[in-house]
Protein backbone atom coordinates (compact mmCIF):
# COMPACT_ATOMS: atom_id res chain seq x y z
CA UNK A 1 0.00 0.00 0.00
CA UNK A 2 1.07 3.42 -0.84
CA UNK A 3 1.24 5.26 2.30
CA UNK A 4 1.30 9.39 2.51
CA UNK A 5 2.11 11.20 5.30
CA UNK A 6 -0.96 13.28 6.31
CA UNK A 7 -0.19 14.29 9.96
CA UNK A 8 2.94 14.58 11.44
CA UNK A 9 2.65 17.14 14.75
CA UNK A 10 3.22 17.52 18.27
CA UNK A 11 -0.14 16.15 18.50
CA UNK A 12 -2.54 15.27 21.42
CA UNK A 13 -3.98 11.88 19.63
CA UNK A 14 -7.95 11.83 20.42
CA UNK A 15 -8.16 8.03 22.00
CA UNK A 16 -11.71 7.14 21.35
CA UNK A 17 -11.90 5.91 24.74
CA UNK A 18 -13.14 9.38 25.59
CA UNK A 19 -16.72 7.47 24.86
CA UNK A 20 -16.15 5.87 28.57
CA UNK A 21 -18.55 8.28 30.06
CA UNK A 22 -17.61 7.95 33.61
CA UNK A 23 -19.86 10.57 36.01
CA UNK A 24 -23.23 10.41 34.50
CA UNK A 25 -23.79 14.09 34.91
CA UNK A 26 -21.52 14.83 32.48
CA UNK A 27 -23.07 13.16 29.09
CA UNK A 28 -24.11 16.38 27.43
CA UNK A 29 -20.47 17.77 27.66
CA UNK A 30 -18.28 15.23 26.37
CA UNK A 31 -18.75 14.88 22.69
CA UNK A 32 -18.02 18.59 22.96
CA UNK A 33 -14.26 18.06 24.37
CA UNK A 34 -12.53 16.69 21.68
CA UNK A 35 -9.18 19.18 21.13
CA UNK A 36 -7.56 21.00 23.64
CA UNK A 37 -6.11 24.79 22.99
CA UNK A 38 -3.33 25.54 20.86
CA UNK A 39 -0.53 27.29 22.57
CA UNK A 40 3.01 27.30 21.98
CA UNK A 41 5.88 25.73 23.59
CA UNK A 42 8.22 28.02 25.53
CA UNK A 43 11.72 27.72 24.56
CA UNK A 44 13.16 26.61 27.87
CA UNK A 45 11.05 23.42 28.07
CA UNK A 46 12.15 19.94 27.20
CA UNK A 47 9.70 18.98 24.75
CA UNK A 48 8.57 15.48 23.12
CA UNK A 49 6.99 15.43 19.89
CA UNK A 50 5.11 12.53 18.77
CA UNK A 51 5.37 12.34 15.34
CA UNK A 52 2.10 10.10 13.46
CA UNK A 53 2.12 9.11 10.09
CA UNK A 54 -1.43 7.90 8.53
CA UNK A 55 -2.32 5.94 5.08
CA UNK A 56 -4.83 7.44 3.07
CA UNK A 57 -7.83 5.79 4.63
CA UNK A 58 -6.50 7.72 7.79
CA UNK A 59 -5.20 4.32 9.80
CA UNK A 60 -1.96 4.99 12.11
CA UNK A 61 0.73 3.31 10.76
CA UNK A 62 3.80 4.87 11.78
CA UNK A 63 4.25 6.79 15.80
CA UNK A 64 7.22 7.83 16.69
CA UNK A 65 8.69 10.51 20.53
CA UNK A 66 11.06 12.63 19.46
CA UNK A 67 12.71 13.69 22.82
CA UNK A 68 14.97 17.23 22.96
CA UNK A 69 16.63 14.69 25.47
CA UNK A 70 20.30 13.67 23.82
CA UNK A 71 20.25 10.28 22.06
CA UNK A 72 16.49 9.21 23.09
CA UNK A 73 14.36 9.00 19.73
CA UNK A 74 12.16 6.36 20.71
CA UNK A 75 9.97 4.69 17.90
CA UNK A 76 7.27 2.96 18.74
CA UNK A 77 5.42 1.19 15.58
CA UNK A 78 6.52 0.23 12.36
CA UNK A 79 4.43 -0.27 9.12
CA UNK A 80 5.56 -3.61 8.27
CA UNK A 81 5.49 -4.85 11.95
CA UNK A 82 1.82 -4.11 12.24
CA UNK A 83 1.95 -2.48 15.52
CA UNK A 84 0.40 0.30 15.89
CA UNK A 85 0.01 2.96 18.70
CA UNK A 86 -2.58 5.42 18.44
CA UNK A 87 -6.51 4.43 18.14
CA UNK A 88 -8.32 4.44 15.04
CA UNK A 89 -11.35 4.21 13.33
CA UNK A 90 -12.87 4.82 9.88
CA UNK A 91 -11.70 8.70 10.22
CA UNK A 92 -8.64 10.25 11.22
CA UNK A 93 -7.83 11.58 14.42
CA UNK A 94 -7.49 15.39 14.52
CA UNK A 95 -4.65 17.04 15.26
CA UNK A 96 -4.07 19.43 17.95
CA UNK A 97 -0.65 21.95 18.69
CA UNK A 98 0.57 20.58 22.24
CA UNK A 99 0.35 22.75 25.01
CA UNK A 100 2.94 24.39 27.04
CA UNK A 101 4.47 22.09 29.11
CA UNK A 102 5.57 23.45 33.03
CA UNK A 103 9.02 22.86 34.08
CA UNK A 104 9.92 19.18 35.60
CA UNK A 105 10.04 19.83 39.15
CA UNK A 106 12.72 17.27 41.12
CA UNK A 107 10.14 14.89 42.57
CA UNK A 108 11.45 11.82 40.22
CA UNK A 109 12.13 9.54 43.07
CA UNK A 110 8.80 8.13 44.46
CA UNK A 111 8.99 7.73 47.96
CA UNK A 112 8.50 4.41 49.81
CA UNK A 113 6.62 4.52 52.85
CA UNK A 114 4.71 1.40 53.97
CA UNK A 115 1.81 2.60 52.00
CA UNK A 116 3.20 2.01 48.77
CA UNK A 117 4.64 -1.58 49.60
CA UNK A 118 1.68 -2.97 47.39
CA UNK A 119 3.01 -0.73 44.13
CA UNK A 120 5.03 -1.66 41.53
CA UNK A 121 8.95 -1.59 40.94
CA UNK A 122 10.26 0.47 38.29
CA UNK A 123 9.40 -0.94 34.75
CA UNK A 124 11.13 -4.30 34.08
CA UNK A 125 8.49 -6.72 33.53
CA UNK A 126 5.48 -4.36 32.86
CA UNK A 127 4.95 -2.81 36.85
CA UNK A 128 3.58 -5.70 38.37
CA UNK A 129 2.30 -5.68 41.41
CA UNK A 130 4.33 -7.08 44.70
CA UNK A 131 3.35 -10.53 44.80
CA UNK A 132 5.25 -11.01 48.24
CA UNK A 133 2.45 -9.15 50.26
CA UNK A 134 0.76 -11.26 52.33
CA UNK A 135 -2.98 -9.14 51.47
CA UNK A 136 -2.23 -9.56 47.60
CA UNK A 137 -1.38 -13.15 47.55
CA UNK A 138 -4.67 -14.27 48.68
CA UNK A 139 -6.87 -12.84 45.90
CA UNK A 140 -5.75 -11.85 42.25
CA UNK A 141 -3.89 -8.96 41.55
CA UNK A 142 -6.01 -6.96 39.18
CA UNK A 143 -8.13 -4.35 39.83
CA UNK A 144 -11.83 -3.55 39.10
CA UNK A 145 -13.61 0.17 37.70
CA UNK A 146 -16.57 0.42 39.37
CA UNK A 147 -19.34 2.99 38.81
CA UNK A 148 -22.45 2.71 41.99
CA UNK A 149 -25.10 4.05 39.32
CA UNK A 150 -28.50 2.10 38.44
CA UNK A 151 -29.43 1.76 35.12
CA UNK A 152 -31.78 5.21 34.94
CA UNK A 153 -28.97 6.69 36.54
CA UNK A 154 -29.90 7.48 40.04
CA UNK A 155 -27.13 6.42 43.53
CA UNK A 156 -26.96 2.85 44.48
CA UNK A 157 -27.68 2.45 47.90
CA UNK A 158 -25.39 1.67 50.21
CA UNK A 159 -26.56 -2.02 50.92
CA UNK A 160 -26.89 -1.90 46.89
CA UNK A 161 -22.94 -1.09 46.75
CA UNK A 162 -21.97 -3.71 49.63
CA UNK A 163 -23.84 -6.29 46.95
CA UNK A 164 -21.56 -5.33 44.03
CA UNK A 165 -18.52 -5.16 45.57
CA UNK A 166 -19.07 -8.80 47.22
CA UNK A 167 -19.13 -9.76 43.87
CA UNK A 168 -15.75 -8.47 43.32
CA UNK A 169 -14.11 -10.32 46.14
CA UNK A 170 -11.44 -11.79 43.64
CA UNK A 171 -9.98 -8.02 42.83
CA UNK A 172 -7.27 -6.74 44.98
CA UNK A 173 -8.66 -3.28 44.40
CA UNK A 174 -11.83 -1.40 42.91
CA UNK A 175 -11.36 1.87 41.31
CA UNK A 176 -13.74 4.50 41.46
CA UNK A 177 -13.60 7.69 39.54
CA UNK A 178 -15.61 10.46 41.88
CA UNK A 179 -17.46 11.76 44.63
CA UNK A 180 -20.90 11.46 43.60
CA UNK A 181 -23.59 9.69 44.68
CA UNK A 182 -21.56 10.25 47.99
CA UNK A 183 -19.62 7.14 46.79
CA UNK A 184 -16.18 7.71 47.98
CA UNK A 185 -17.78 6.53 51.49
CA UNK A 186 -20.20 4.01 50.27
CA UNK A 187 -17.57 1.78 48.03
CA UNK A 188 -15.11 2.05 50.41
CA UNK A 189 -17.15 1.17 53.24
CA UNK A 190 -17.99 -1.95 51.46
CA UNK A 191 -14.56 -2.24 50.06
CA UNK A 192 -13.23 -2.58 53.58
CA UNK A 193 -15.67 -5.39 54.55
CA UNK A 194 -14.59 -7.70 52.06
CA UNK A 195 -10.84 -6.90 52.59
CA UNK A 196 -9.96 -4.52 49.30
CA UNK A 197 -8.58 -1.49 48.64
CA UNK A 198 -9.92 0.96 46.29
CA UNK A 199 -8.53 3.58 43.95
CA UNK A 200 -10.67 6.51 44.74
CA UNK A 201 -10.64 9.41 41.92
CA UNK A 202 -12.04 12.39 41.49
CA UNK A 203 -13.55 13.08 37.79
CA UNK A 204 -13.49 17.02 37.47
CA UNK A 205 -10.98 19.56 39.30
CA UNK A 206 -12.40 22.65 39.64
CA UNK A 207 -12.85 22.67 43.46
CA UNK A 208 -10.34 20.26 44.66
CA UNK A 209 -10.27 21.09 48.19
CA UNK A 210 -13.81 20.78 48.36
CA UNK A 211 -13.90 17.38 46.56
CA UNK A 212 -11.00 16.20 48.14
CA UNK A 213 -12.57 16.62 51.57
CA UNK A 214 -15.11 13.57 50.78
CA UNK A 215 -12.47 11.70 50.26
CA UNK A 216 -10.63 12.43 53.26
CA UNK A 217 -13.98 12.21 55.31
CA UNK A 218 -14.48 8.54 54.06
CA UNK A 219 -10.67 7.45 55.14
CA UNK A 220 -11.83 8.70 58.51
CA UNK A 221 -8.20 8.83 59.28
CA UNK A 222 -7.79 5.40 58.07
CA UNK A 223 -5.68 5.42 54.76
CA UNK A 224 -4.49 1.49 54.77
CA UNK A 225 -7.61 0.78 52.73
CA UNK A 226 -6.32 3.44 49.39
CA UNK A 227 -4.32 1.98 46.70
CA UNK A 228 -4.49 5.74 44.92
CA UNK A 229 -5.94 8.94 44.82
CA UNK A 230 -6.41 9.82 41.22
CA UNK A 231 -6.80 13.70 40.32
CA UNK A 232 -8.62 13.80 36.85
CA UNK A 233 -9.77 11.32 34.65
CA UNK A 234 -8.70 11.89 30.75
CA UNK A 235 -8.87 15.51 31.12
CA UNK A 236 -6.67 16.22 28.05
CA UNK A 237 -7.95 13.87 26.06
CA UNK A 238 -11.74 15.45 26.36
CA UNK A 239 -9.64 18.94 26.36
CA UNK A 240 -11.45 20.42 29.12
CA UNK A 241 -7.79 20.91 30.80
CA UNK A 242 -4.23 21.64 29.66
CA UNK A 243 -1.22 19.26 30.55
CA UNK A 244 0.08 22.13 32.92
CA UNK A 245 -3.65 22.77 34.90
CA UNK A 246 -3.69 18.61 35.34
CA UNK A 247 -0.32 18.97 36.53
CA UNK A 248 -0.58 21.76 38.82
CA UNK A 249 -3.49 20.61 40.36
CA UNK A 250 -1.50 16.93 41.36
CA UNK A 251 0.44 18.52 43.34
CA UNK A 252 -1.91 20.84 45.02
CA UNK A 253 -3.75 18.08 45.86
CA UNK A 254 -0.70 15.74 47.14
CA UNK A 255 0.26 18.49 49.55
CA UNK A 256 -3.23 18.22 50.79
CA UNK A 257 -3.47 14.55 50.77
CA UNK A 258 -0.22 14.58 52.91
CA UNK A 259 -1.39 17.06 55.59
CA UNK A 260 -4.53 14.65 56.00
CA UNK A 261 -1.88 11.55 56.89
CA UNK A 262 -2.24 10.10 53.31
CA UNK A 263 1.43 9.18 52.19
CA UNK A 264 0.19 6.27 49.28
CA UNK A 265 0.46 7.40 45.22
CA UNK A 266 -0.97 10.62 43.85
CA UNK A 267 -1.73 10.35 40.04
CA UNK A 268 -3.45 11.52 37.34
CA UNK A 269 -4.85 8.80 35.06
CA UNK A 270 -5.42 10.27 31.05
CA UNK A 271 -5.23 7.74 28.02
CA UNK A 272 -2.02 6.28 26.86
CA UNK A 273 -1.74 8.06 23.88
CA UNK A 274 -2.21 11.61 26.22
CA UNK A 275 0.94 10.17 28.66
CA UNK A 276 3.22 9.78 25.42
CA UNK A 277 2.47 13.30 23.88
CA UNK A 278 2.67 14.93 27.42
CA UNK A 279 5.12 12.64 29.69
CA UNK A 280 4.24 15.72 32.67
CA UNK A 281 1.77 13.86 33.47
CA UNK A 282 3.50 10.82 34.30
CA UNK A 283 6.11 12.45 35.32
CA UNK A 284 4.76 14.33 37.88
CA UNK A 285 2.11 11.48 39.45
CA UNK A 286 3.47 9.00 41.13
CA UNK A 287 3.70 6.46 38.50
CA UNK A 288 2.24 6.58 34.93
CA UNK A 289 -1.88 5.96 35.25
CA UNK A 290 -2.83 5.10 31.65
CA UNK A 291 -6.35 4.07 29.90
CA UNK A 292 -5.56 1.85 27.00
CA UNK A 293 -8.30 -0.53 25.19
CA UNK A 294 -7.40 -1.94 21.78
CA UNK A 295 -10.85 -2.48 20.58
CA UNK A 296 -10.40 1.14 19.91
CA UNK A 297 -7.87 0.35 16.96
CA UNK A 298 -9.53 -1.07 14.46
CA UNK A 299 -6.56 -3.14 13.77
CA UNK A 300 -6.96 -5.16 16.93
CA UNK A 301 -8.32 -8.51 17.17
CA UNK A 302 -9.21 -9.54 20.89
CA UNK A 303 -6.48 -12.44 21.05
CA UNK A 304 -3.70 -9.89 20.80
CA UNK A 305 -5.47 -7.22 23.33
CA UNK A 306 -2.85 -8.31 26.01
CA UNK A 307 0.24 -7.84 23.67
CA UNK A 308 -1.39 -4.65 22.54
CA UNK A 309 -1.48 -3.04 25.88
CA UNK A 310 1.59 -4.34 27.02
CA UNK A 311 3.19 -2.79 23.86
CA UNK A 312 1.79 0.63 25.21
CA UNK A 313 2.15 0.53 28.39
CA UNK A 314 5.79 0.13 27.41
CA UNK A 315 5.96 3.15 25.44
CA UNK A 316 4.31 5.13 27.98
CA UNK A 317 6.98 4.57 30.04
CA UNK A 318 10.11 5.06 28.02
CA UNK A 319 8.77 8.42 27.07
CA UNK A 320 8.95 9.43 30.34
CA UNK A 321 11.83 11.68 31.56
CA UNK A 322 13.98 8.94 32.68
CA UNK A 323 12.69 6.29 30.30
CA UNK A 324 11.58 4.17 33.57
CA UNK A 325 8.64 5.26 35.29
CA UNK A 326 6.13 3.00 36.41
CA UNK A 327 2.80 2.12 34.87
CA UNK A 328 -0.23 0.83 35.67
CA UNK A 329 -2.41 0.59 33.00
CA UNK A 330 -6.12 1.84 34.90
CA UNK A 331 -8.83 0.78 32.50
CA UNK A 332 -8.45 -2.17 29.66
CA UNK A 333 -10.95 -4.66 28.48
CA UNK A 334 -13.23 -5.76 25.67
CA UNK A 335 -16.66 -4.70 25.06
CA UNK A 336 -19.66 -7.81 24.81
CA UNK A 337 -22.06 -6.08 22.05
CA UNK A 338 -22.13 -3.15 19.98
CA UNK A 339 -20.79 -1.91 16.70
CA UNK A 340 -17.47 -3.59 14.88
CA UNK A 341 -14.65 -1.32 14.98
CA UNK A 342 -12.76 -3.02 11.91
CA UNK A 343 -11.10 -5.67 12.99
CA UNK A 344 -12.10 -4.92 16.71
CA UNK A 345 -15.44 -6.91 16.85
CA UNK A 346 -17.70 -7.32 20.38
CA UNK A 347 -19.23 -9.70 21.45
CA UNK A 348 -19.08 -11.95 24.94
CA UNK A 349 -17.06 -14.66 23.32
CA UNK A 350 -14.95 -12.56 21.77
CA UNK A 351 -14.73 -10.28 25.52
CA UNK A 352 -13.28 -13.55 27.09
CA UNK A 353 -10.53 -14.17 24.58
CA UNK A 354 -9.39 -10.71 25.01
CA UNK A 355 -9.86 -11.29 29.18
CA UNK A 356 -7.68 -14.49 28.65
CA UNK A 357 -5.00 -12.60 26.50
CA UNK A 358 -4.82 -10.08 29.03
CA UNK A 359 -4.41 -12.11 31.63
CA UNK A 360 -1.75 -13.91 30.11
CA UNK A 361 -0.02 -10.82 28.97
CA UNK A 362 0.17 -9.45 32.77
CA UNK A 363 0.09 -12.71 34.48
CA UNK A 364 0.39 -10.86 37.92
CA UNK A 365 -1.47 -7.91 37.42
CA UNK A 366 -0.64 -4.44 37.27
CA UNK A 367 -4.20 -3.43 34.75
CA UNK A 368 -7.41 -2.64 36.27
CA UNK A 369 -10.12 -4.39 34.16
CA UNK A 370 -12.92 -2.03 32.67
CA UNK A 371 -15.88 -2.43 34.13
CA UNK A 372 -17.99 -4.43 36.70
CA UNK A 373 -21.09 -4.27 35.48
CA UNK A 374 -22.68 -3.15 32.06
CA UNK A 375 -23.30 0.47 32.54
CA UNK A 376 -26.63 0.65 31.39
CA UNK A 377 -27.17 4.40 32.05
CA UNK A 378 -24.83 5.31 29.65
CA UNK A 379 -24.82 7.09 26.40
CA UNK A 380 -22.80 6.14 23.13
CA UNK A 381 -21.75 8.58 21.08
CA UNK A 382 -20.10 9.34 17.98
CA UNK A 383 -16.69 7.76 18.67
CA UNK A 384 -17.74 3.92 21.10
CA UNK A 385 -19.67 2.17 18.39
CA UNK A 386 -22.77 1.55 20.67
CA UNK A 387 -20.59 -0.10 22.76
CA UNK A 388 -20.77 1.97 25.75
CA UNK A 389 -23.24 -0.18 27.93
CA UNK A 390 -21.55 -3.13 27.39
CA UNK A 391 -17.97 -3.86 29.22
CA UNK A 392 -18.80 -5.18 32.55
CA UNK A 393 -17.60 -8.17 33.17
CA UNK A 394 -20.18 -9.71 35.07
CA UNK A 395 -22.00 -11.08 32.46
CA UNK A 396 -19.21 -12.84 31.17
CA UNK A 397 -18.31 -13.93 34.88
CA UNK A 398 -21.84 -15.68 35.20
CA UNK A 399 -21.20 -17.43 31.97
CA UNK A 400 -17.97 -19.41 33.57
CA UNK A 401 -19.87 -19.71 37.07
CA UNK A 402 -18.42 -16.73 38.90
CA UNK A 403 -14.92 -14.58 39.21
CA UNK A 404 -13.44 -17.67 40.75
CA UNK A 405 -13.33 -19.49 37.81
CA UNK A 406 -12.08 -16.17 35.53
CA UNK A 407 -10.00 -15.19 38.22
CA UNK A 408 -9.22 -17.99 41.01
CA UNK A 409 -10.73 -18.85 44.09
CA UNK A 410 -10.24 -16.76 47.48
CA UNK A 411 -8.65 -18.69 50.49
CA UNK A 412 -12.58 -19.56 51.89
CA UNK A 413 -13.46 -20.38 48.75
CA UNK A 414 -10.96 -22.99 47.82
Amino acid sequence: MKYGVLGIAALALLHFTDGHVHHHQQLSKRALRQQAANQPCPKVTLTNTVVVQLDQAGHTVDVQVQSARPSTTARFSDAASGQRVASTSSTSPATATATPKPAQSDRHVIPKPSALSHLPDPLSSNLLPDTSSTFLGQRSNYGISYSPYRADGTCKTQEEVNNDIRQLRQFSFVRFYGIDCNQAETVTHAARQHDMLVFAGLYDIDDIETDLQKIIDAADGDWSTFHTVSIGNELVNRGSKTPGEVVGTVNSARSILRQAGYEGPVVTVDTFNQMIAHPELCDESDYCAANCHAFFDSNQTPENAGPYVLEQARHVSKATKYGNKQVIITETGWPSAGEANGDAVPSRQNQLKAFKSLRQSFPDGGIVFFSAFDDKWKQDNAWTFGTEKHWGLYGLAKTASGFPDLIGPLEDEV
